[in-house]
């Protein structure tokens, strides 16, 4: 079920965040498309938690859930600045995060990882 819900949220991250990145900023098309990124960031990042054993290093927990507990931070940071007038933290907090789903989305079609055995057998 984790896994489901990771792969959902996550695949809605990269395609929300890079209608975000594309679109015009402010309008009302950004705000909701944001606010829907940014709980599937949430979701992508909490679910993660329950995603355990690969690279073991700490209790089934791995250096790719330090990534989980930065976009966290980014999407805290970047929703209290866009609220409080701070864009230029915003953005850059926001891409900050994209960046890190991105990031994530790659490292997950690594060889041993399951998205690569379901894609390449």
């Amino acid at each position: 079920m984790a896994v489901m819900l990771h792969l959902v949220a996550a695949l809605w991250a990269l395609l929300a965040g890079g209608v975000q990145l594309l679109s015009p900023k402010g309008t009302r098309l950004h705000k909701v498309v944001g606010w829907s990124w940014m709980t599937a960031m949430v979701i992508v990042a909490v679910s993660s938690f329950w995603l355990t054993g690969f690279m073991d290093v700490f209790h089934g927990y791995s250096p790719i859930h330090l990534l989980s507990v930065w976009v966290l931070v980014c999407v805290a940071v970047s929703v209290y600045s866009a609220r409080t007038g701070h864009i230029r933290r915003h953005r850059a907090f926001a891409v900050g995060a994209f960046i890190g789903v991105v990031a994530a989305g790659l490292g997950a079609l690594a060889p041993g990882r399951l998205i690569y055995q379901w894609l390449v057998g």
